[in-house]
């Protein structure tokens, strides 16, 4: 047996070392489709010019600001070419800055193509780092982006290395292997997020029912609150119902909550590794304190937490808010606000977005929600949502939880490792 085993390894090493003697770098290149999660556009997935790739393209707001982000995976640090397909039916450019991970490295023109119809490639160099890394295409200008139908990414593959003689097969770490240290998963939100208030049994925030998706290497710690903005959330209760002179709520004192006080305890709260995942976004577009929050201010604070967890090791993760159920005819439609705040606070603080609000009225599409009787509390509908069309029973709950669960894998946030 032992000079079989022997005969084997030397074959197996005969053939590697041609294949070593022969390699030769290769190129390796990946499409993103714009209209494809992970992918985010402030603006609205079209079909109606011709020529595009996948199934639509991004047309962007017409607005300073307006983006298209990508999130792309490179193997390894380094150098890439980002090719952006994109039309522009105007005479006029539309100026974008190129942003990688909320840093900005370059600058596009997007030159008139000529038609709408008429799609061309312009490439730039960037750096990656190994891993997730987020580009966003950010306009300069009131007129916003040209029509963006996809980016590819082209990565140099490295050489293949020496093999090990006989080495014994290897394992990634992975939840269930002990290499793999225990983390708490931190969540910030509002009711969407929480957990139910004790003796109820609607609404359940699907915070809630996340526990359930991930490996026993995970604890769960749901610090959403009913009824809370990203303000009133990090400084309850000292928001009060008077406005400054730029129409923000004034906080006296500056103190925060007990709630963040105790996540950023160097003994109780966020450690290296840990992950917080904040969704804001549905109280904060209140027009009276205590809850309001303006643009730039909900933006602001985003930056303040996800500075926060990263001082601690932690690792941020930015969600944009949960959709409601609102039926324009046969579809599910979008029905939230701060959705350019997210992304923009997200590509400024290099942090991943989950796009929570399109994925859930995707989510109710598949389900084919709409058109319904507006009757929350019976058939398909009143399982999901509580007697309202924004809050969820305990099914609605664990399948939105499985949703942010799925863009975890999808967008292969690092996260992901530690799911079922």
């Amino acid at each position: 047996m032992k000079r079989h085993l022997i005969i084997a390894c030397a074959a197996a090493l005969a053939a590697a070392a041609t294949v070593v003697g022969a390699n030769i770098a290769a190129a390796a290149t990946t499409r993103y489709e714009a209209e494809t999660a992970p992918a985010v556009c402030t603006g609205t997935i079209d079909s109606n010019h011709t020529g595009f790739s996948g199934s639509g393209f991004c047309n962007g707001t017409n607005a300073i600001g307006a983006a298209a982000q990508f999130t792309v995976t490179a193997s390894a640090a380094g150098s890439a070419t980002l090719g952006v397909r994109y039309a522009n039916g105007t005479t006029t450019a539309r100026p974008a800055d190129v942003l990688v991970n909320g840093t900005r490295v370059a600058g596009a023109s997007f030159d008139g193509t000529g038609a709408w119809t008429t799609w061309v490639t312009t490439t730039l160099t960037v750096t990656l780092a190994s891993g997730s890394n987020i580009i966003r295409l950010s306009p300069t200008t009131a007129d916003g982006l040209a029509n963006v139908d996809y980016v590819e990414l082209t990565t140099a593959a490295g050489p293949t290395p020496d093999p090990t003689p006989c080495a014994p097969p290897t394992t990634s770490p992975s939840p269930s292997n002990p290499s793999t240290p225990p983390i708490t998963v931190w969540l910030a939100g509002d009711s969407t997020v929480a957990n139910p208030a004790s003796g109820t049994t609607c609404p359940v925030g699907w915070g809630n029912q996340f526990a359930q998706y991930f490996t026993g290497s995970v604890t769960v710690k749901n610090n959403a609150v009913a009824g809370r903005s990203i303000q009133t959330w990090l400084y309850d209760p000292n928001v009060t119902t008077t406005t400054d002179s730029s129409g923000e709520c004034v906080i006296s004192p500056a103190t925060y909550s007990t709630r963040w006080q105790a996540m950023l305890d160097a003994t109780t709260g966020m450690k290296s590794g840990d992950y917080l995942l904040i969704q804001f976004g549905i109280n904060d577009g209140t027009s009276t304190c205590p809850r309001h929050v303006g643009s730039a201010r909900y933006q602001q604070l985003l930056g303040v937490m996800a500075s926060a967890a990263k001082a601690r090791g932690a690792h941020p993760v930015f969600l944009t808010p949960v959709a409601a159920i609102t039926c324009s005819g046969s579809t599910a439609v979008g029905n939230r606000g701060f959705l350019t705040e997210t992304n923009a606070a997200a590509g400024a603080n290099g942090v991943p977005v989950i796009d929570l609000h399109r994925l859930s009225y995707t989510l109710y599409n598949t389900l084919a929600f709409c058109p319904n009787n507006g009757d929350y509390t019976s058939g398909p509908v009143g399982a999901f949502f509580c007697d309202d069309h924004t809050h969820f029973e305990a099914a609605g709950a664990k399948q939105i939880a499985g949703v942010v669960a799925s863009a975890l894998r999808n967008q292969q946030i690092p996260l992901a490792a530690y799911l079922k």
